[in-house]
């Protein structure tokens, strides 16, 4: 079930009815009623793999007691490996089998040795990837004595299956989530209508501007080299701004959805385009993912509190496992490479905490070093997305010999993907973008001090695009095959 298909438009109304005005406000029901609602929500996209989700949580749920009851560090460390290898070992089966399985093929091929492996012919679990590091992050924690075992077996499955998280993050802590969960909620108009707010702009950016862009970047990447290299250049912009709208499209509706229950999510996204350095471009996307590996990998190995080459290693290690992280091919894990060589130079010079503040932040405009800055750390990016699209290495290769061609310079050749109607909301979404990157999300102080109808207007100028371009059924989102 998509966040942009009708079938969505339906369940959310009746999900949200039911646990405001049928369940009477009691927590015991109203949580109760939110696991199933997500178990159903996941059963949609294929049932089997629910008995999946089922076995993880109830795996970590039990190990969580066992590992706090143990007293002795043996049982402990038992428990807890039990744990970390069981979850692990299904996301590598799901996951990364196959590319082992060729890699390995490969490798040996080149020695001259034949080898013909066997695959596995099975789809990858939906968020398999998420709902396994909510489940890492709570029993390291629980063994690292920071937090205390769950005993309530319905809070802590809703809080790994949480509907608006599941398939797509952000990755939640238990710190975070299971108060909420575990606390009383009532009904708050000013959260509820904060949260369809974030909705609304959650699909303008996933159904207006990424489906949008995707349908050229899908052409160009497609065939490579067959286009001018003005259009290779386009199409890398355009993937950036999908990936990006897509992403935080998903996180806008998913946190809009959550808000409108009375649940608080963590931020995934603040506004990370406008970044100034690469240090701070990661502080700001995947805000979820990037804290995750921080914590739970980059500090226990050290992190820049090491000497110069555990420095490197470091920052190397938790790119390249967070590549990884996204794919199994070597497009992502190169991908993660290159971000780690962005990002070192700050890290060994320690320059890499100059910029924490928002930029140009109660200005209009931004300073021409700050411009200069933004543009520089955006080129890198939009590179680095290249080999994040790319089918493999030697395509990436191909785009970007196609990109540095003697039609550099050639006019955009015109192309039915694109309308020209579209110039008019992405422009829209780069002003709304910049205008509200002081806010938690773009729009949450759209025409605040504006007369009502102005307020209701900008909104329902979101909603007639949104419906202008929904066109050809709904397009899943690209983080659903991480």
């Amino acid at each position: 079930m998509l966040f942009n298909s009708l079938g969505y438009a339906i369940f959310l109304p009746i999900v949200f009815f039911v646990y405001w005005f049928v369940t009477n406000n009691k927590l015991v029901v109203q949580n109760v009623f939110l696991l199933s609602a997500s178990y159903f929500f996941y059963a949609c996209w294929d049932w089997r793999f629910l008995f999946l989700l089922m076995f993880s949580t109830l795996l970590d749920f039990v190990t969580g007691i066992k590992i706090a009851e143990s007293e002795k560090r043996s049982k402990r460390l038992f428990w807890f490996w039990l744990s970390i290898s069981i979850n692990v070992g299904f996301l590598g089966l799901f996951k990364y089998y196959n590319f082992f399985a060729t890699s390995f093929a490969a490798a040996v091929g080149h020695l001259g040795f034949q080898v013909n492996p066997w695959t596995l012919k099975v789809i990858l679990p939906v968020g398999i990837s998420f709902y396994t590091f909510h489940g890492l992050s709570y029993v390291i924690d629980i063994y690292k004595k920071r937090i205390p075992a769950e005993r309530n077996f319905v809070d802590y499955a809703l809080f790994v299956s949480f509907f608006p998280l599941l398939v797509a993050g952000p990755i939640e802590r238990a710190t975070h989530l299971l108060p909420q969960i575990k606390k009383p909620r009532t009904f708050q108009y000013d959260r509820a209508v904060d949260g369809l707010k974030q909705i609304l702009w959650g699909l303008f950016k996933k159904i207006v501007i990424a489906d949008t862009c995707a349908r050229y970047v899908n052409l160009v990447f497609n065939n490579a080299g067959s286009f001018p290299g003005s259009a290779h250049v386009l199409a890398a912009l355009f993937f950036a701004l999908q990936i990006y709208c897509d992403f935080s499209g998903y996180s806008d509706i998913a946190l809009g959805t959550a808000r409108l229950l009375g649940i608080d999510l963590l931020r995934n996204f603040a506004f990370p385009y406008f970044s100034r350095d690469i240090a701070e471009f990661w502080r700001r996307w995947h805000i979820s993912l990037s804290s995750w590996f921080r914590d739970y990998l980059y500090i226990p190995l050290g992190g820049s509190k090491v000497g110069a080459w555990k420095k490197i290693r470091n920052v190397f290690i938790i790119f390249l496992v967070s590549g990884f992280w996204h794919g199994a091919n070597w497009t992502f894990i190169f991908w993660g490479g290159l971000n780690a060589l962005f990002i070192l130079p700050s890290v060994i010079f320690k320059t890499n905490r100059n910029n924490i503040d928002i930029v140009a932040q109660g200005r209009l405009l931004p300073t021409a070093r700050e411009f200069v800055s933004m543009f520089g750390t955006f080129c890198l990016t939009v590179f680095a997305w290249i080999f994040f699209r790319a089918a493999s290495l030697g395509a990436a290769i191909r785009f970007i010999e196609g990109i540095f061609s003697r039609s550099l310079f050639s006019p955009v050749p015109r192309d039915t993907t694109l309308k020209l109607s579209f110039i008019v909301p992405l422009a829209l979404f780069v002003l709304i973008e910049w205008t509200g990157r002081e806010q938690q999300y773009a729009i949450a102080g759209l025409g605040v001090r504006w007369p009502r109808v102005a307020r209701w207007a900008a909104f329902y100028t979101l909603f007639f695009y949104i419906t202008y371009f929904m066109t050809g059924g709904s397009q899943t989102f690209i983080y659903f095959q991480f």
